[in-house]
């Protein structure tokens, strides 16, 4: 039944991908108003974590934000599978990168680059469109329990020359790069909650106290690679331009958990300034802080 599933879904999108993009964000107005208003996909949970988020703002100012999300929402599903017919050259036309020169500086260096950021714009595209740049590109995913789906979203991020890795070979991906002397940049979404653990590390993220998985900091301490964190801002429906921040060239000269601060104070910055643009109805605060867990600031 999955597979008669998948194999429909797959000719849908295939047939879908055809269409220019006007007339697939026509589709998403849709989508929007089904999802929205019809059919009301997890508003309790998007509402929930944007009163949490934003105290400040007013009911209606929230309720503003989260109909902004869901129609984003529908403008990067459609997005996303419009990568199914896009050559190499038409996809680099809707993405644009800051400060390349910063990142073929380290390139020259020889500086593995490790870099941070999270489900934020459309982080689809930013595994799926490529990078102007000398790097080899590769990026961390969480395999779908579903197969099909899985292999659905594997060929539309490796489309373009990116190895997707999955999330628990992460350091033998690494380890490999280095034993080839091959230079990579290696992308991971840095902002989903963690598995439950007693050493989860713990800060405040909009407002709220939250579990961080510390893996791009452990990852990046000891390969020493260069940390960045990339702000995927939305210019228009179908374009974006990625804000490049350098958070250290040397990871190992970091302090213990100044790598992961610096990044998750990034990522609230962004959200701040339009968090339409991030993915609410993740149940990103489900698990609350035990007695045992502490922070960098508990000693």
């Amino acid at each position: 039944m999955r597979f008669v599933l998948y194999i429909l879904f797959y000719a849908v999108c295939w047939t879908l991908a055809f269409l220019p993009f006007k007339a697939l964000y026509v589709i998403s107005d849709i989508l929007y108003f089904c999802i929205y208003y019809l059919v009301g996909y997890r508003r309790k949970v998007v509402m929930k974590n944007l009163h949490n988020a934003f105290p400040e703002k007013t009911e209606d100012e929230r309720t503003r934000i989260a109909k902004r999300f869901y129609h984003f929402l529908c403008d990067m599903f459609v997005e996303t599978i419009k990568v199914m017919h896009l050559s190499l050259p038409q996809m680099q036309r809707h993405i644009r990168y800051s400060r390349p020169e910063m990142i073929e500086e380290l390139y020259r260096k020889g500086k593995q680059v490790i870099c941070v950021t999270g489900h934020y714009g459309n982080w689809e595209w930013l595994a799926s469109l490529g990078h102007p740049v000398s790097y080899q590109l590769a990026t961390l995913y969480h395999p779908l329990q579903n197969k099909y789906f899985d292999r659905f979203y594997y060929r539309l991020r490796t489309k373009s020359g990116i190895e997707a890795i999955p999330s628990g070979m992460a350091v033998r991906a690494i380890s490999r790069y280095h034993s080839q002397n091959r230079l990579t940049i290696l992308c991971l979404l840095a902002d989903q909650a963690p598995i439950d653990h007693p050493a989860n590390y713990w800060t405040t993220f909009l407002h709220q106290e939250s579990a961080v998985f510390m893996g791009a900091e452990k990852l990046a301490k000891r390969f020493d690679t260069a940390v960045l964190y990339y702000e995927i801002r939305r210019v228009k429906r179908g374009y974006y331009e990625v804000d490049t921040t350098l958070i250290t060239e040397n990871a190992s000269e970091m302090n213990e958990y100044e790598i992961t601060d610096r990044h998750v104070a990034l990522l609230e910055q962004t959200i701040r300034k339009t968090p339409q643009y991030w993915l609410w109805t993740h149940r990103r605060w489900k698990r609350k802080r035990k007695s045992d867990e502490f922070t960098l600031s508990d000693g």
